[in-house]
């Protein structure tokens, strides 16, 4: 099998070649057809999460070479003998998000959550979908997604199901409630999509970049605002008298946070997704005196994912932009991503 993978951090990933896995017990592998460019994979392949201040967090115990990828779609090609319910030549989206099966968070179905993480192309030794095969470790990880474009039901197990479960730690809102969806690349877009589909309203949304509000209006939200505008926090709560019931912040930066925190209402929420990086500082007075709560949340749960392509399959959730380029761009397409030259989704086909 070929495969793009992190010879060493910061450096071009390398083509390299190495055996096809033959899958044992529960295993199944996949030929792989789509695999998403998520901008995780642009922390992974720097090789450390930016926390502020000039802290990093390093990804030290990184496995070289490690191919990355987590958003997968393929084709089943080959079965261990005990994986049943699956036949060769079907195709289907990888859950990539595999705990380790035994935790407390496993055991409550948060597979996400696990603190020994087995995620694919993510954690250490476990190699993703930047190459021509990946092995699953059960049929219960493979989800059917009917009609859907291959390509897009790929990006559905990273930047739609991030968005799917942020959306869904907003609650239940009023009236006059509103979601701002802070941040419009891949997740964001699907968070305009997610939001409108789980709560029947369009969003609020919010960036740097006018073509992406642009698109994120034409994909359903009800407003656009560019947040390097002087006084556009204040400008957003007029409109919205009093401020948003919730900012779920794609981006996660310092500069996204302060603008969260500027254009919730009293009681409102942030939801924290994104992972640019840095740190905040909060007067603790303020949180019963607002009052407001700060939630960060990761990807979903397998239950959540097989809850989002029943959304999907049905039809009631909106397509994003999604471009096709050949695995050869990985490098091209990280640095895209890395510099903020890609609207929607890029998937790498083999």
């Amino acid at each position: 099998m070929l495969s793009e993978a992190i010879v060493e951090f910061g450096a071009p990933l390398k083509r390299i070649e190495s055996p096809t896995p033959v899958p044992q017990g529960t295993e199944v592998l996949l030929k792989v057809h789509n695999a998403g460019v998520c901008h995780s994979d642009v922390h992974i392949h720097d090789g450390y999460f930016d926390l502020g201040k000039g802290n990093r967090l390093p990804l030290a115990n990184l496995k070289m070479p490690h191919t990355l990828g987590h958003e997968i779609e393929g084709e089943v090609v080959a079965t261990g003998p005990q994986a049943e319910g699956i036949k060769i030549g079907e195709r289907y989206a990888v859950f990539p998000w595999i705990g380790c099966g035994q935790c407390a968070a496993c055991l409550r179905g948060e597979e996400n959550l696990c603190g020994r993480p087995r995620n694919l192309g993510c954690s250490a030794g476990v190699p993703g979908g930047y190459a021509t095969h990946v092995l699953v470790p059960h049929p219960r990880y493979l989800l059917a997604y009917g009609g859907t474009k291959p390509e897009l039901a790929a990006a559905y197990m990273c930047s739609g199901l991030t968005a799917f479960g942020a959306i869904k730690k907003v609650g239940r809102l009023g009236p006059d409630d509103q979601i701002v969806i802070l941040g419009c690349g891949g997740v964001g877009m699907m968070g305009v999509e997610f939001a409108q589909a789980l709560t029947a309203k369009g969003p609020i949304a919010a960036d740097i970049d006018d073509a992406k509000l642009d698109a994120a209006k034409k994909a359903g939200a009800v407003a656009g605002y560019n947040i390097r505008t002087p006084d556009i926090a204040k400008r957003l709560i007029a409109d919205t008298k009093g401020g948003a019931f919730a900012v779920v912040d794609f981006v996660g930066s310092e500069s996204s946070f302060a603008f969260a925190n500027a254009a919730i209402r009293k009681g409102g929420r942030i939801v924290v997704v994104g992972l640019f990086g840095g740190a905040m500082t909060m007067p603790i007075p303020m949180f019963p005196l607002k009052p407001f709560s700060i939630i960060g949340s990761f990807v979903g749960s397998l239950p959540e994912a097989e809850e989002m392509m029943g959304l999907v399959r049905s039809g009631k959730v909106g397509a994003i932009p999604v471009q096709t380029r050949p695995l050869s761009d990985a490098n091209r397409t990280l640095d895209d991503l890395r510099n903020g030259r890609i609207t929607g989704r890029v998937v790498l086909r083999p």
